[in-house]
């Protein structure tokens, strides 16, 4: 073992040990500590930044762009291949499925004229499936790895044209625990992936101490995925040369704790019991973009101030009571895939982070499915039908399709971040 990996894992541990505690102080730490925490490393992100000179919701193609988007794939594509064998393979990132449940979003009857644009043109109802999931690479047992977790929220019944022709009927929301990505661009994030596929992603944070305080601050040991707030963390359009972010915050007050002992799928457990006694509730909200360089598209690394510009609720996403830990809803993670390119034109996606997106996860998904013998399939607009409609032709869930088990977890001895 080299000394870069001798120190990522020791590191590792000591990061293990420290979310034994977590739950313990983070309430008093959040308070106390976050905010100027983060204002310190938003002053690290922005002290030598320079001004794109960019407009409201304008991009800038990096010239090499599609090299780097091309070796991102490679190396997650080789992670993947080399951790996972046939019907076993998993994501490379937001790894870990802790639910696919059903649900309800709803569009508000008093959206602001300006936000008026897309699925919040009008007041409408979508049903949706939403996953909750870890970070990954990897699946060990929950309380070693779930600092950051990600939220995939796919509507249905959405009509109008798509800007990924596999699906017809969907437009995606994709989040995370922390407004900010691991990453503020393309290059950062293939140096990250390759740091990854060493086995020394601490030396990735090391390098860049300003995201690894602001990635610090936001992970923790969570308790329950339903009782977490997530973000976008990427810029998207709002119609015409308007860009926003958006955040999903959970109504109610946090009643779940980490177990003294906690089993392995313990988030799972939390959400079943959750979900087995009443209803979850996230409140949808929307963040224009006012100032092009305090609130940019292509660096994912700073957080769009709310001083500048307050989150503005415009929808509500609920989930109602209901048992999802079947075999056959757990393997819906196989099938299903969660891209921000699901969208009508008006959400586009915008930023480096995700032009790259949308090559990334298509490629990626492909070569899952296909290590799993199972096909991608787009999900008909009953979000509580066995009949789903994918690639122009109708499937149903049943004797035929007894391969689309829930996949094996994979759990290693060796800790990996990303």
């Amino acid at each position: 073992m080299s000394w870069q990996r001798w120190v990522n894992d020791w590191l590792g541990r000591l990061i293990g040990l420290e979310r034994r505690v977590d739950p313990y102080v983070r309430p008093l730490a959040d308070r106390v500590l976050r905010p100027p925490l983060q204002s310190f490393a938003q002053w690290l992100v922005n002290v030598r930044r320079p001004d794109d000179r960019l407009g409201l919701a304008e991009e800038r193609v990096l010239p090499d762009e599609s090299a780097i988007t091309a070796a991102i794939i490679d190396e997650m594509s080789r992670f993947v291949r080399s951790h996972y064998g046939p019907g076993t393979a998993q994501r490379a990132g937001n790894t870990k499925t802790y639910g696919m449940v059903r649900g309800e979003f709803t569009v508000h009857d008093d959206v602001p004229a300006a936000l008026r644009h897309g699925v919040f043109r009008e007041p409408a109802s979508y049903p949706t499936w939403v996953r909750f999931a870890g970070p990954g690479p990897l699946s060990p047992p929950d309380i070693e790895d779930n600092g950051v977790l990600s939220i995939g929220v796919k509507l249905m019944a959405v009509p109008g044209a798509k800007l990924l022709a596999d699906e017809r009927l969907t437009q995606d929301f994709t989040g995370l625990t922390v407004p900010t990505f691991q990453s503020a661009d393309v290059r950062q994030n293939l140096e990250l992936q390759r740091s990854v596929g060493a086995a020394t992603p601490v030396f990735y944070f090391l390098r860049h101490p300003a995201i690894a305080l602001m990635q610090g601050i936001y992970a923790r040991t969570h308790a329950n995925p339903l009782e977490a707030r997530y973000w976008s963390c990427v810029p998207f359009l709002l119609g015409d040369g308007q860009a926003m972010q958006y955040t999903l915050i959970p109504r109610g007050q946090a009643g779940s704790r980490v177990p003294w002992h906690p089993p392995k799928n313990y988030l799972r457990q939390a959400m079943v019991a959750t979900l087995g006694e009443r209803e979850a509730v996230f409140d949808f909200a929307v963040q224009l973009q006012t100032d092009s360089y305090r609130m940019p598209i292509e660096n994912a690394a700073v957080s769009w101030p709310e001083r500048l510009s307050r989150f503005v609720p415009v929808a509500t996403l609920r989930l109602p009571v209901q048992r999802f830990d079947t075999a056959e809803q757990l393997a819906l993670a196989d099938v299903f895939s969660f891209n921000p390119w699901h969208a009508l034109p008006e959400h586009r996606p915008l930023g480096s982070q995700n032009r790259a997106r949308r090559e990334i996860y298509v490629a990626l998904s492909r070569l899952r499915q296909s290590m799993n013998g199972v096909t991608h399939v787009e999900p008909a607009p009953d979000a509580g039908s066995p009949e789903w409609s994918g690639s122009g032709r109708s499937l149903r869930a049943g004797p035929a399709r007894q391969r689309q088990r829930p996949t094996p977890l994979v759990d290693t001895t060796r800790r990996r971040q990303r």
